[in-house]
């Protein structure tokens, strides 16, 4: 059978809760998740996590190709929020990806890709993050890197000294309310964080044993929580999995619990989700840190995702012309011109000088992961150097902060 007779017998059509087994049979397949990996994240079998999975597939949208009735390809569409520059979008988390490898090559995902952006559209959601399998695929189809990840290991003879505050520590369940609260006001602070409800919450625990995991919040001196670690202890090293503070008493009193287990660790290995390396924060700074591309993101429609967008400022007239492969309404010119009320209007038209740009270079200049004047240096970018400055003075200086996963 040749691959248009075999892809002609393949049908495209939404995944339901009836097909939950078959969703996580693929998943586990394409992702080789193990019966080891299911139980060291605090899951009893297979069964627990297929149950687990049924919110997530209750809220998503899923599509997928069949063979019949087996499903053999599938995408899914993660329903969020997140805070772009101080503004609330509504953003599809792209999760759930996968083919079996005999159903490779028949341009089955290329399809579910151009019908899930053409689904957020339709849903409003003018942004679409996802952790990457492979960087290179996903850049073609429009996806670009937009937060990393650095991991740092600290020896116990490098924790830093403890330092005054007039807060204190106390230790509580990972899902105390006050966790919930402390994040809930980072999240509205910080560009590109995920605003999390409950499920997100519980996706962001999926394959963590959270019964082992241990939330230490500091509260200022108003007993107000402004602060937690989420952590925990194995073999004689302290785990960070996040650390977030609202002001620097909290990272200090925070950095004061963790260095009050000199005697019980040897290390202190943890992940932040910014590029802001904590050595120079310490008095000894020679310590190991890893920075890695965490997550992508991508504009789903250029013209709406501007309209809401937050400039730091406004400038003389001039339009982007942007490259798109697969979201042909991307595919024009963006003309941006500002009234004396500051207002912005969007057209079609070429106002001012061009900024030439792919879609991939466009969503890293908007979410701030590189200024406008390196990727015109590394030729991301192609514009005159006036309009270059424009774009410095327009865009924020905010690096994009996401710590989560799905």
């Amino acid at each position: 059978m040749d691959k248009s007779d075999k892809r002609n017998q393949l049908t495209l059509k939404p995944v339901e809760l009836k097909h939950l087994k078959q969703f996580n049979e693929l998943l586990r397949y394409v992702f080789q998740v193990t019966d080891s990996d299911i139980e060291e994240s605090g899951y009893e079998d297979e069964r627990e996590i297929v149950q687990a999975k049924r919110p997530v597939l209750r809220s998503a949208e899923v599509f997928g190709w069949f063979d019949q009735e087996k499903l053999i390809s599938q995408i899914a569409i993660y329903p969020c929020e997140v805070n772009i520059h101080g503004n609330l979008y509504k953003m599809g988390g792209i999760t759930g990806v996968g083919t079996y490898p005999e159903y490779a090559n028949l341009g089955l995902m290329n399809d579910l890709i151009k019908l899930s952006l053409e689904q957020m559209r339709k849903n409003k959601q003018w942004i679409s993050y996802l952790f990457p399998y492979s960087i290179p695929y996903y850049r073609r189809k429009g996806w670009e890197i937009m937060s990393d990840k650095m991991t740092f290991k600290v020896k116990d003879t490098q924790l830093p000294k403890p330092l005054p505050v007039s807060g204190y520590v106390e230790r509580l369940p990972i899902d105390h309310a006050d966790v919930i609260e402390v994040y809930d006001q980072f999240a509205k602070k910080n560009h590109a964080a995920m605003i999390r409800n409950e499920l997100n919450w519980e996706e962001y625990w999926r394959w963590e044993n959270e019964e082992e995991r241990t939330a230490a919040v500091y509260y200022n001196e108003n007993k107000k929580p402004i602060g937690f670690c989420l952590y925990w202890i194995a073999q004689e090293v302290f785990h960070i999995k996040e650390i977030v503070y609202l002001n620097q008493e909290a990272r200090k009193g925070l950095w004061n619990f963790i260095s009050a287990h000199f005697s019980m660790i040897q290390y202190v290995k943890g992940e932040t989700f910014k590029n802001e390396p904590i050595a120079f924060l310490f008095e000894d700074s020679e310590i190991k840190e890893t920075i890695e591309p965490y997550f992508m993101a991508r504009i789903v429609d250029v013209f709406q995702f501007l309209s809401h967008y937050p400039f730091a400022s406004t400038g003389k007239p001039f339009h982007f012309c942007i490259k798109d492969p697969l979201a042909e309404w991307n595919n024009r010119i963006f003309g941006m011109i500002w009234d004396e009320n500051d207002h912005l209007t969007i057209t079609d038209e070429p106002l001012g000088h061009p900024v030439h740009l792919d879609i991939q270079t466009f969503t890293a200049l908007m979410m701030s992961y590189r200024r406008p004047s390196y990727l015109y240096r590394i030729e991301r970018i192609q514009t005159d150097l006036e309009t270059l400055r424009t774009l410095e003075r327009i865009i924020p200086d905010q690096e994009p902060y996401f710590s989560d996963y799905f």
